[in-house]
């Protein structure tokens, strides 16, 4: 099978037999596994023992022999198979006066290069690049962009994507339109580089959620560490969305907009996401109707939707209705002295997440404990996967009503159901917004000063990598608090912020400042992200985004399907774009 290799175990020694186990070098503390039992030679026949086993290719394992009377270690291997190889383990006596015993890996069949339909889509995408880029050169030619500006009208489009901003108007921000300085001066514009930040997250979470091409490092963290790329996606749109709210109420309240009426808004949008994660992307109608006795509850929209409801509220209600310079002791600060009553507020959400995750009292559990369950920690813990994060969410919404497939189940064998989007780690993604919309503050606070809005973006990244490098020692395992997505960890928080601002930088620099890059095709997606995403939910499983393939072992084939359905909604977006069709709550 994907991902599997074929390892076939000769045992030339005599009775009374051997147990071969193995343990993934992904696992944290974890036990060995059981894997055969290989029986001992035919010595009358001189014929080896023998027992075949599969083995996982997605990460380096250590394979334990010993016998199977006295439980005697007799060897230990570590080696990282290939996937759909072929390997022989051969067991016998160098010295039969001092029992030494030999363990040889044989390579029968070569594993196959599971990396080739990776390296050949990103050469058919670089290709297509190319062609963008040609097509951007043919637009520096005076007849040709006049004529194209001329059949898209661009300031229609303009009009529509900007009636409900998220940016400061032209006279306060950035011109960041590449038309003609004579068609934009009149009319507010949209930063295009936070639409290009959260469209490019939200294109790699529909490709990861469509399955990766089944690839491992597609997939999340089974637990603590290595910041796979995935983990990174949902907290980027977190922090984006942050970065909106400042922009878009700060607008809204510079046109005149009551509070009451933004609030019973942001009170609504909140109530919409939430109920459409619930009733429409959580539930698999495939499977039937919608049952209320095991519907997961928790949920990215619903996440998303109580995070907006407190971080838009927060700023809703300590925003400041006038632009001026703040006239304080510390004018290098008055994207965050004036505001202090938020950052008081964020501090005592973060201490009771730090209260409820280290002292509250676990049944059967240590107190404070971060692991994974399962077969983690050496199998002591096996059903305390999450610590009090999954406790709070079995006690409160039950766990029929949890994400029953958490991706420590793989690695860790853990059995409990845990939702990565439950309730305690809430606390933290809206820490994470606070941060975005702190993004937002520079760039109203430093209007029309690139290099101020930049160097700050600078010193927030460099500030939240230090701070995680403190709560993680810069270790997987042995921090004072590890990086972990499934818990939405303060040193998570802080490390995905850092590169959440680093990567805001670039994008803002490439974008809005030097306009090298327009942010297409990232854009368009970006600018209809509810639709996008609710729709790659809702139509994951029918034709043309999915389809019934020759060989579902296939790496190629999965990428391919997965590569083709995330095309498709970009080109949906684009589309909707064209047509100035655009979602929102």
């Amino acid at each position: 099978r994907m991902d599997q290799a074929l390892l076939l175990v000769r045992n030339e020694l005599p009775a009374p037999g051997l147990n071969l186990a193995a343990r993934s070098g992904s696992c944290h503390q974890c036990l060995y596994q059981f894997l055969a039992f290989v029986p001992p030679s035919n010595e009358s026949l001189r014929k080896p023992g023998t027992a075949s086993v599969m083995v996982d290719t997605q990460h380096p394992l250590t394979l334990l022999l010993n016998s199977s009377v006295g439980d005697r270690d007799l060897c230990k291997i570590q080696y990282h198979f290939g996937e759909f190889g072929n390997y022989s383990l051969v067991v016998k006596t160098l010295s039969t006066s001092n029992q030494t015993v030999s363990c040889d890996l044989i390579i029968n069949e070569g594993p196959i290069n599971s990396y080739l339909p990776i390296l050949f889509a990103f050469l058919v995408y670089m290709g297509i690049l190319a062609l963008l880029i040609a097509g951007r050169l043919l637009m520096k030619i005076d007849p040709v962009r006049n004529w194209v500006y001329k059949k898209l009208n661009p300031r229609a489009t303009d009009r529509m994507i900007n009636s409900e901003l998220g940016s400061p108007n032209t006279t306060d921000s950035i011109n960041c339109d590449p038309a003609p300085q004579s068609w934009s001066s009149g009319s507010r514009q949209r930063l295009r580089s936070l639409d290009t930040f959260r469209g490019l997250s939200l294109v790699i979470m529909v490709f990861v959620n469509y399955g990766g091409g089944k690839y491992w490092f597609f997939k999340h963290e089974s637990w603590n560490g290595k910041l796979h790329f995935p983990s990174a996606l949902f907290s980027r749109f977190v922090f984006i969305m942050g970065t909106s709210i400042a922009l878009a109420l700060g607008s809204m309240l510079r046109w005149g907009s009551s509070k009451w009426k933004m609030l019973r808004k942001i009170i609504w949008r909140s109530f919409v996401l939430i109920l459409l994660g619930i009733i429409v992307v959580n539930p698999n109608y495939c499977l039937g109707p919608l049952s209320w006795d095991n519907l997961r509850i928790p949920g990215v929209l619903q996440r998303l939707g109580f995070t907006y409801l407190v971080v838009a509220a927060l700023e809703l209600l300590f925003t400041r209705t006038d632009s001026g310079t703040w006239e304080g002791r510390f004018p290098a600060l008055q994207d965050i002295l004036p505001y202090w009553p938020q950052w008081i507020f964020i501090l005592v959400l973060e201490t009771i997440w730090l209260c409820l995750t280290f002292l509250l009292p676990v049944p059967d559990c240590p107190r404070g404990y971060l692991g994974p369950g399962g077969i983690g920690d050496f199998g002591k813990y096996p059903n305390c996967t999450g610590g009090a994060a999954g406790y709070i969410d079995r006690l409160l919404l039950g766990e029929k009503h949890m994400y029953q497939h958490p991706s420590s189940g793989v690695i860790y064998q853990s059995m409990m159901p845990y939702d990565p989007e439950g309730i305690l780690g809430t606390i933290n993604s809206i820490v994470m917004a606070f941060l975005g919309l702190q993004a937002g503050k520079i760039t109203l606070f430093y209007k029309d000063q690139p290099k101020q809005i930049m160097s700050r973006f600078i010193i927030w990244g460099i500030v939240m990598g230090v701070i995680s490098a403190i709560l993680t020692k810069c270790s997987k395992e042995e921090g004072f608090i590890p990086i972990n997505k499934n818990l939405w960890s303060i040193s998570y928080v802080t490390t995905m912020s850092c590169f959440a601002f680093i990567l805001l930088l670039l994008i803002y620099y490439l974008v809005d400042v030097k306009k090298w890059w327009s942010g297409a095709p990232f854009l368009y997606p970006g600018m209809n992200s509810i639709l996008v995403y609710i729709g790659h939910q809702v139509f994951a499983n029918y034709f043309p985004f999915k389809w019934k393939m020759q060989d579902s072992q296939s790496h190629a084939e999965h990428l391919t399907q997965n590569l083709t359905a995330t095309t498709l909604w970009v080109i949906i977006s684009y589309i909707l774009y064209r047509k100035r069709i655009f979602w929102k709550i």
